[in-house]
């Protein structure tokens, strides 16, 4: 057995589906990732078709099969316990049709978030703790973490009936963003089908070190993301925790929605750190380890990159990533 190597295709989401594939052939990538609701559209996944239609999801399979290439995740990352009636319940609902619906197709695992919810049963918007340094911020800790046993437990049920797993992307502003939050999570619910998505860029600019993660998990991690990300001279005078971000215009051509009414922001023009292309950040010695990280826990564990790298377009990014990561699985 081997890593399989390929892409998230939510980078390749102005082409239809055939053509995001060629663009993973031509850079000999043959695992692969598509959008099935939460933050973004699933212009790769007509989920209501798939669900209603054995035969539908025969053809859609064949897609992939008949390329050499095989279907490896769902992902449907959003916030499921967000508080705002445009986002909470429909990104729920979202994991739970994705869940069914890879069960359907049986694939393995759905990538998702954890969530945050308000601070108090009364809250309008999420609140994510940075540090309960007050003790007013345990009492809402607690009260976050009881949602989300109450919400996980049930969407681990549900993953274990699909026969599923659902692996978690540890990313700040959610409940679950390091590998002992992710851990908690498991040991609060006594889930069996919850897991880690190994996304490495959310813990590099944290300042964690992402082979001991890795490490540290073991069999929680499920499923893995190729994304880099490396820090910046504004971190000078921001650090890695920074609200100098801006609205974008809702007019904007290219807003990319959160929920009803909310967009994802622009970043400052000198940030503290930033998302760049594999090998970018971290070079190709770095990401040898953590390959061999992922495979000592899995050999056949799915690596799809994420490219969300602005210093370049869709298509170089994503060749300049597939070039380092098979550079670096050569170095194996």
């Amino acid at each position: 057995m081997a890593l399989k190597l390929g892409a998230y295709t939510a980078c390749l989401h102005d082409r239809p589906l055939e053509e995001a594939l060629e663009v993973l052939q031509g850079n000999d990538l043959s695992s692969v990732e598509v959008n099935t609701g939460g933050f973004i559209p699933s212009p790769h996944c007509h989920v209501d078709l798939l669900l209603s239609s054995e035969k539908a999801r025969r053809d859609y399979l064949d897609v992939f099969s008949a390329r050499g290439m095989e279907l490896t995740g769902l992902n449907c990352n959003g916030n499921p316990l967000n508080p705002l009636p445009g986002v909470g319940p429909k990104h729920a609902d979202d994991l739970r049709r994705s869940i069914e619906l890879a069960g359907l197709l049986g694939v393995k695992n759905v990538v998702t978030m954890s969530g945050t919810p308000g601070s108090d049963p009364d809250a309008k918007y999420p609140s994510w703790v940075v540090n309960p340094w007050d003790g007013v911020y345990m009492d809402v800790l607690d009260y976050q973490w009881d949602v989300a046993t109450e919400f996980w437990r049930d969407i681990d049920a549900r993953a274990r009936a699909a026969g599923v797993r659902v692996a978690i992307e540890m990313h700040p502003h959610n409940l679950v963003f390091s590998p002992v939050t992710l851990k908690k999570l498991v040991d609060l619910t006594g889930a069996t089908n919850v897991g880690a998505e190994m996304d490495p860029s959310h813990l590099m600019w944290q300042g964690m070190d992402v082979p001991a993660s890795i490490r540290y998990l073991g069999p929680l991690v499920f499923h893995a993301a190729a994304k880099d990300a490396m820090i910046t001279p504004g971190v000078d005078i921001r650090g890695v925790l920074d609200t100098s971000f801006e609205r974008v215009p809702a007019n904007a051509a290219d807003k990319v929605p959160t929920g009803y009414g909310f967009w994802v922001t622009t970043w400052p023009s000198n940030p503290g750190w930033k998302f760049v292309a594999v090998g970018i950040g971290h070079d190709v010695a770095w990401w040898t380890d953590f390959l061999t990280a992922l495979a000592d826990v899995d050999p056949d564990m799915a690596v799809n990159i994420e490219h969300e790298d602005a210093a370049f377009s869709r298509i170089d990014g994503l060749a300049l990533a597939a070039e380092n990561l098979h550079a670096a699985m050569s170095k194996m």
